[in-house]
């Protein structure tokens, strides 16, 4: 299975500061059948015990202090990031990673921190967290907040499954062949979540050499993580789902040509949920298999378990 870090809390463990936890049902009840969970928290991690005083960030928004609410003098900064340093080749195996929102060791965004003054900014990013994506900042991250919402969860479960590709296909060996491959496999896929890095990645993957491979992927994984980060629209997914009709053009009758259509263009205007003309193009190509299309991760970009809750959009 996919190893995919996450705050020990979210998964029901009582590790919180006022010895309970924050269990997340999604994660812990339907992410936890694709992906084998790596629980860590950071501040039991460095010897804090539970339960403990709370913790805050304070000073610079760009590079905050975590110390205790009540006394600053009392720094964790260094032992927190220094946790993140510790486990480094447990993140290295991990596709992504489940973080608990607002926390000041696990936040990924908006995390409170306050001046000398006492005022706060909820402008901030845990110490932890942002230790984990400066030593990976290729890995798929996201909030349990966020994951309530179906777009966020579909682009971040996608990005999972692309990235953990990705490293299955560098511990093969990269060659050109399979980086061809790859980007042909996904190509559609991200042009429903970002046609202007879509049409980046084309040209960049085409000027591949020998000399350049390696610099190439580097920036070709940065690009696309970048694109798939951001969620599919509907207008997008419209494009995506009239391209794949095109393939089936000559092998529909006019009636089932007619059904699929109306049932893009009732997507297309909210009417439907995706997984309406997904389900008729599947359909219409397991009786019509093409073999490009077989290969695309856009008809299937996770297990089918998922699909009713992660995009219904």
């Amino acid at each position: 299975m996919i190893k995919v870090g996450i705050s020990q809390c979210l998964l029901g463990a009582n590790v919180r500061y006022d010895g309970g936890h924050k269990q997340n049902r999604f994660c812990r009840h339907e992410l936890s059948k694709i992906f084998k969970f790596v629980p860590l928290c950071p501040e039991v991690g460095i010897g804090l015990p539970t339960p403990r005083k709370t913790i805050r960030l304070v000073g610079d928004i760009a590079s905050p202090r975590a110390v205790f609410s009540d006394d600053s003098s009392q720094d964790f900064t260094a032992p927190l990031q220094d946790f993140a340093d510790q486990n480094v080749a447990k993140l290295k195996q991990m596709s992504g990673y489940v973080f608990c929102k607002a926390s000041p060791s696990c936040g990924v965004e908006r995390v409170k921190v306050y001046s000398e003054k006492g005022g706060a900014e909820r402008k901030g990013m845990g110490v932890f967290a942002a230790r984990v994506k400066e030593l990976c900042p290729l890995l798929p991250i996201e909030e349990d907040g966020r994951l309530n919402d179906p777009l966020l969860r579909d682009s971040f479960i996608k990005r999972v499954y692309v990235y953990h590709e990705w490293q299955s296909m560098l511990e093969g060996g990269l060659t050109k062949k399979r980086l061809y491959e790859f980007h042909a496999r996904h190509k559609l896929t991200l042009l429903a979540h970002s046609q202007p890095i879509y049409r980046e990645l084309g040209p960049l993957v085409a000027s591949i050499n020998q000399q350049n491979l390696v610099e190439v992927a580097e920036q070709y994984i940065e690009k696309l993580m970048q694109g798939l980060k951001k969620t599919a629209t509907r207008s997008n997914n419209t494009n995506v789902l009239m391209h794949l009709q095109g393939y089936l053009k000559d092998k529909l009758e006019s009636e089932d040509r007619r059904e699929l259509a109306n049932c893009i263009l009732e997507y297309r205007k909210g009417i439907l949920p995706i997984l309406s003309p997904l389900t008729l193009l599947k359909h219409h190509f397991n009786h019509h298999p093409n073999e490009y299309i077989a290969k695309q991760s856009y008809l299937n970009p996770y297990p089918k378990e998922l699909a009713i809750q992660v995009a219904m959009h």
